[in-house]
């Protein structure tokens, strides 16, 4: 899920490097997930709704049977290709990934994932330990822009989208919706674009302008083509000096943040998470037993009602979705979720959440998508 490092790839991700070839998108395997078949996002997605009171009960997952609107998504950086770039090939972690954040949205709209050559984790981990390594973004942006297009060639047939990318995925979706979709006429079908865990900019105070000239951020769940955007802190742990998320080096714009819960931001509002069973996703930290004494969850998520707020922040930590998790010692439920990025057993405050950002409020981007397509329809 790392992305820091992307920028310092030293190349423009609107300039087609000598020797680029797309792959083939007509390829069944060029895609994690389409609709009408068996793959990554026709899974079982029941969770386990723990209470308070550590009453526990099974929430059945059920995709859409003939949905109106379609979600292409692009995934974070997941590879353990030993490459610089990883290759069109899935692996576990890129199901993984689907699994956690995306396959859910088959209960509002049809399903479109297309593998990309992305810069792997080992690239980033190596650049991070300040080896040096050649990364091609460009060729990673351009795999999506080239899936994009074909999905709009072959599969939209002038159908209503969502765009969904977080980190490294958000980073490639950024520049395709300022290249592609911002102020065309394309952008009446996208209900919205979802850029999550990924510094979107905007002039402080401003819902339109900085990475856009004319998707504003989302204010109501009746309104369309239309950002989604912020980036994950606890609230008691803000972003530190120097963080990677949720501050901007040009003074003139600030990071996005709209919350999926409260579209105006009025305050703390109540999400709807769905985590994972056994702890956040590529997270080294252990997690604890749901509900004391309790036995094993047996499916692979968990809602966790009542356990987590979040609100929208601007302050001299910077612009960021600041999430409080409410425990109480007294009841059997666990009082806190796992999701802090760790390293050799302590937690780098720079990161934030980030493991979390699509699950921490998955629900609530979810039934945004379904409250923006029936005010499309109208």
């Amino acid at each position: 899920m790392l992305i820091a490092t992307l920028m310092m790839a030293g190349t423009s991700l609107l300039a087609q490097p000598p020797g680029y070839s797309a792959p083939d998108y007509d390829a069944a395997d060029a895609w994690l997930c389409r609709p009408g078949r068996e793959d990554a996002c026709t899974i079982d997605l029941d969770s386990t709704v723990v209470e308070a009171d550590g009453s526990t009960r099974v929430d059945a997952f059920t995709a859409a049977s003939d949905p109106g609107v379609d979600c292409f998504y692009v995934y974070p950086t997941v590879s353990n290709d030993l490459t610089p770039n990883s290759d069109m090939i899935a692996n576990a972690e890129e199901n993984s990934v689907i699994s956690a954040q995306f396959a859910r949205f088959g209960e509002v709209c049809r399903t479109f994932a297309p593998m990309y050559r992305q810069i792997t984790l080992t690239a980033l981990r190596t650049m991070m330990s300040g080896q040096p390594v050649e990364v091609d973004g460009v060729t990673a942006y351009l795999d999506v822009q080239t899936a994009f297009q074909h999905y709009l060639e072959h599969d939209n047939n002038g159908r209503p989208f969502v765009l969904i990318g977080h980190s490294q995925g958000a980073r490639m979706l950024e520049p395709l919706v300022a290249r592609l979709i911002d102020g065309q006429p394309i952008q009446e079908r996208m209900l919205s674009a979802m850029l999550i865990g990924y510094n979107v900019a905007v002039p402080p105070g401003e819902r339109v302008g900085g990475a856009f000239r004319s998707v504003p951020t989302c204010q109501s769940a009746d309104q369309t083509g239309c950002l989604i955007s912020y980036v994950s802190f606890r609230a008691d742990a803000p972003p530190p000096e120097g963080a990677r998320f949720g501050n901007l080096e040009d003074p003139a714009v600030e990071v996005a943040c709209t919350n999926p819960a409260d579209l105006l931001g009025n305050g703390d509002a109540a999400l709807n998470a769905y985590l994972s069973a056994g702890g956040a996703f590529t997270s080294s930290a252990e997690p604890a037993l749901w509900v004391e004494g309790g036995g094993a969850i047996t499916s692979d998520f968990v809602q966790v009602p009542g356990m987590l707020t979040g609100q929208c922040v601007n302050n001299e930590h910077g612009s960021y979705f600041a999430i409080t998790v409410t425990g109480d010692p007294s009841d059997p439920r666990v009082d806190d979720i796992v999701g802090d990025v760790v390293a050799n057993g302590t937690i780098l405050a720079d990161w934030g959440l980030h493991l979390l950002d699509v699950g921490i409020a998955q629900g609530d981007l979810i039934d945004l998508v379904a409250r923006q397509a029936e005010a499309y329809s109208e």
